[in-house]
């Protein structure tokens, strides 16, 4: 049992937000609200910010045990790669969401979001 509280101590942020993800990307594109001249600014913003949690969120699963850099930056790589697939799962869902489309801008968005919030953590972690 401790086992398997710990992998859902672990790995429950990174389905949370894979969910919420889903969820936002589920909404049809006539239900989406626009945010007038700022409409691109906060829904490119949501992207990267969304990545970017999902991306510390898989290194929070992934790092678990691991106390040395070069697993550290193994984690963080690995990471990284799953933020993009998901971000690549998401982009396909949506061919099939009433007025979305998928974009490989989307995609860019995303994993430059998962890039900044990995390279912040690094930062960090080396400074500490």
């Amino acid at each position: 049992m401790p086992g398997i509280l710990a992998f859902i101590r672990r790995w429950l942020p990174s389905i949370s937000i894979m969910v919420t993800i889903f969820a936002f990307s589920s909404i049809p594109s006539y239900e989406m609200p626009n945010f007038s001249w700022a409409d691109t600014l906060v829904k490119k913003g949501g992207h990267m910010l969304g990545y970017g949690l999902l991306a510390m969120a898989y290194l929070w699963g992934l790092r678990a045990e691991r106390n040395d850099l070069k697993g550290n930056v193994a984690a963080a790589r690995y990471a990284w790669l799953l933020a993009v697939l998901y971000a690549c799962t998401d982009e396909f869902h949506q061919l099939f969401v009433a007025g979305r489309r998928a974009s490989l801008v989307d995609v860019g968005i995303d994993a430059l979001g998962a890039g900044i919030a990995i390279a912040a953590w690094g930062w960090f972690h080396r400074r500490g």
